[in-house]
């Protein structure tokens, strides 16, 4: 007898949800929010809560904070990760996630996980030194260590659907409309 596969998953409840959401779309629609604050020089203090989704007002069993700074060679304090990096970090615990989501739904036991993401960027955009130089990355490097069950075919394909179905993946590959606007209290 085959030993159980248990990657922290439940699958079965992820499955359920896609069923009952294929037959109420409105359901699907969710509305993620964060509220930042400015604390001082380049320094901010983001959090999430409350969000929309299954067609009413829902929160994270607990607020979740996140500091925002760049470091000491940017003249500030260093008093949290640059908001380019919480970027890397979103993407990959998306990724991540949906590692381990699809091997448990393969059945395929995960013994560690590890990505390592680099993102390169050229400073001048940002600082106005150079016009032409573009503001954000130019380029992520996704790069997976995987230890399972499973052969080299059979995790390439794990990280394929999770990239497919990667939702951070989708907004950073893809054109995404952003609306700023601005209120003077």
């Amino acid at each position: 007898m085959a030993d159980t596969v248990d990657n922290g998953v439940n699958v079965e409840a992820l499955l359920d949800a896609r069923e009952a959401l294929t037959g109420n779309p409105g359901a699907a629609a969710f509305t993620w929010r964060a509220n930042c604050k400015w604390v001082n020089g380049v320094h901010s203090e983001s959090s999430v809560e409350g969000f929309r989704g299954l067609g009413e007002e829902q929160s994270h069993k607990r607020e979740f904070k996140f500091n925002a700074d760049h470091p000491e060679l940017f003249a500030a304090e260093d008093n949290g990760a640059t908001p380019v990096e919480y970027v890397l970090v979103g993407l990959a615990s998306c990724l991540t996630a949906g590692v381990a989501s699809v091997a448990q739904n393969r059945e395929i036991q995960l013994n560690s996980v590890e990505a390592v993401l680099e993102g390169s960027m050229d400073v001048q955009g940002i600082l106005g030194a150079d016009e032409d130089v573009r503001n954000g990355f130019d380029g992520i490097k996704v790069s997976f260590n995987i230890d399972a069950d499973a052969d080299a075919d059979d995790i390439e394909a794990l990280v394929a659907q999770s990239q497919k179905r990667s939702a951070v993946y989708d907004i950073l590959s893809n054109p995404t409309n952003i609306t700023v606007d601005t209120t003077k209290q």
